[in-house]
């Protein structure tokens, strides 16, 4: 790249930068509208099933209110600068878009990509790899892991807790037992068992008989997606959908990653809609990942992963466990090549005869998945104050 050349980008990126910084301090302005998130677990939204629920922790509007201010607070980390939602932004779908691995405390790498948070309530594992089967669990991971929020045991997340006193009252409201280990885990999960997000355009014209609600292209695209053998990965039932099997599969990327094999040339972004391709490396060091191996030490588990759900999937790039692929269009290019071919990979995924039309009608299709009960629990969440 010629300095003029450089010189130039970097203009441009100082400018994007500064009109960035003007709309990161607008965010102070944001407001929000609490809604009603116990009806979303109680009465689930078309396309939905009952979410099956822990007899020891039955959802109530304190606990979740009290799991949403938790979710925003970043006192709960080390240094106090991280909080659950920064890994899991709202305007992005409960997931972070501007990277294809989050970065935690101190600028850490995460090795894998945020997963988003709706209808995660829904979910039998949880994270890529199914390391943990309950949203109780599952939240001290995040907490502890030094390359996240890192805070040193669980006594000192609790002491942070006690310490605070807006929290004053707040666990012995909503628990009888009070602020323990336990309840941490038991009001985040009820707060994410919350982030429910059905009644998407499918919704209505499979579910819900609406001939007008999906686009012919659309319709195409859900064609296609049976036709093509999607469906048996991203499972459909008659009455609700979760558009997953909840299975694992090795689908190529984590055997591609680890061979070093790209699927995309690499990009540096100067500033939003700013990227170059660069002449030099600039390479971060990669963390071993061998997927589901690594959480049952089974060898045919290698570079397996968690199936996701397709709901509300356009709201989510970058994609795959690793945030390969940075589009629909990408990800549906990769299915269509076969993947990367080599052994252990899923019989399922082979080369596709798709056209460029059967392609972008497979993208419409996927658009049509995202939930319009979204926006509400955006603003829901901008509702609360953040804590620092």
């Amino acid at each position: 790249m010629s300095a003029s050349r450089l010189a130039a980008l970097l203009l441009i990126a100082c400018g994007a930068a500064a009109q960035n910084y003007e709309n990161s301090r607008a965010v102070e302005a944001i407001g929000g509208e609490p809604a009603a998130l116990l009806a979303n677990i109680t009465t689930p939204a078309l396309g939905l099933p009952a979410m099956q629920l822990p007899a020891d922790n039955p959802p109530t509007e304190a606990k979740i209110a009290l799991g949403r201010k938790l979710f925003f607070d970043r006192r709960l980390s080390f240094n106090r600068t991280l909080s659950c939602a920064m890994c899991h932004i709202p305007e992005q779908g409960f997931a972070q878009v501007e990277l294809q691995t989050p970065v935690g405390i101190e600028g850490r790498f995460v090795k894998r990509n945020a997963p988003t948070l709706l209808n995660v309530g829904y979910r039998p594992s949880l994270f890529h790899d199914g390391r943990e089967s309950t949203l109780e669990q599952q939240v001290w991971q995040p907490l502890l892991k030094t390359n996240e929020m890192a805070n040193p045991s669980i006594g000192f997340v609790l002491a942070t807790i006690r310490k605070a006193g807006d929290y004053g009252g707040l666990f012995e409201a909503a628990f009888d037992q009070g602020l323990t280990m336990e309840t941490v885990g038991m009001a985040l999960a009820s707060y994410q068992r919350a982030l429910v997000a059905g009644d998407s355009a499918f919704d209505r014209w499979y579910f819900g008989k609406q001939n007008d609600a999906l686009s012919a292209e659309a319709q195409r695209g859900w064609m296609l997606f049976q036709v093509k053998d999607c469906v048996r990965c991203h499972q459909v039932g008659t009455q609700a959908a979760h558009f997953t099997d909840e299975q694992f599969h090795d689908t190529g990327i984590g055997y591609a990653a680890s061979m070093g094999i790209r699927q995309q040339a690499e990009t540096v972004r100067l500033a939003p809609g700013v990227e170059v391709v660069p002449t030099v490396s600039f390479a971060r060091p990669e963390a071993n990942d061998l997927g589901r191996y690594e959480a049952t030490g089974h060898s045919e588990d290698r570079w397996k992963y968690r199936t996701p759900s397709l709901r509300n999937v356009a709201l989510t790039p970058p994609y795959m466990h690793n945030g390969s692929l940075p589009d629909l269009m990408a990800v549906v290019e990769y299915y269509a090549a076969g993947g990367v071919p080599h052994a252990g990979q899923d019989g399922r995924v082979r080369p596709l005869a798709l056209t460029d039309a059967d392609k972008r009608a497979l993208v419409v299709f996927m658009k049509s998945l995202t939930g319009q009960d979204v926006r509400d629990l955006v603003r829901d969440a901008r509702s609360e104050r953040i804590g620092n």
